[in-house]
C-alpha cells in the first residue's frame, strides 16, 4: 500500500482556486483523502492542506505541478515526524439505550472530547486528535451506533522556526 502524504501549499485566496487544484489531482489520476483549506494572517492568501496516497516519485510529480500552478505561492511536503497534523469530528451517537449513554460519555472523556448536545436519543460530540486517533474513536463507538459524522479533515504545521 501506498504511503498517505500531507502536502501543504499557500493559494492566492479567490474564487475557482480550489477547482483547479483539485481538478488537477483528478487529471493525474489522485484521489485527495483529505483537504483541507483556510486564509491565513493575510485575507489574500488561503493555505490548503491536502493528505494523499502516493510513493515518493508521484508525490515529487504532485509537487511540481502544483508549483507550476499560477495561483500557487509556495508548496511544502510536511514530514509526519516534524509536523502537527490536527483533525476533528462531529459525531451523533444513538443513546436510547441507558448503556449505550454510559458508553458514549466514556468515551468521549477518554479522547478528552466534548459534548456538543444532548437529547433522549442521541449524543452530538466533538473529538480533536490525529487521524489515527479520530479512526480510533470511530472504531471504537460504531457498537454504541452512529447516526452520523463529519470529519474536516487533516491541518498541519511543521515544527520549529520553518514556515510555510
Amino acid at each position: 500500500m501506498l504511503p498517505l502524504n500531507t502536502i501543504a501549499f499557500l493559494v492566492e485566496n479567490k474564487a475557482g482556486v480550489l477547482f483547479k487544484v483539485s481538478n488537477m489531482f483528478r487529471r493525474r489520476g489522485f484521489n485527495i483523502e483529505s483537504i483541507s483549506v483556510g486564509a491565513v494572517e493575510d485575507p489574500q492568501v488561503a493555505r490548503m492542506t491536502v493528505s494523499v496516497y502516493a510513493d515518493s516519485r508521484e508525490l515529487n510529480q504532485i509537487v511540481l505541478q502544483l508549483e507550476k500552478m499560477v495561483d500557487v505561492i509556495k508548496v511544502k511536503r510536511l514530514d509526519p515526524m516534524r509536523s502537527i497534523m490536527r483533525e476533528m469530528v462531529l459525531i451523533k451517537l444513538d443513546t436510547v439505550d441507558p448503556m449505550a449513554r454510559e458508553e458514549t460519555l466514556k468515551h468521549v472523556n477518554a479522547y478528552h472530547g466534548l459534548i456538543l448536545h444532548i437529547d433522549p436519543e442521541s449524543i452530538i460530540a466533538e473529538i480533536t486528535g490525529e487521524p489515527k486517533t479520530i479512526d480510533e474513536f470511530i472504531s471504537k463507538t460504531r457498537p454504541i451506533g452512529i447516526e452520523e459524522l463529519s470529519r474536516t479533515g487533516v491541518t498541519a504545521l511543521e515544527k520549529g522556526y520553518l514556515k510555510l
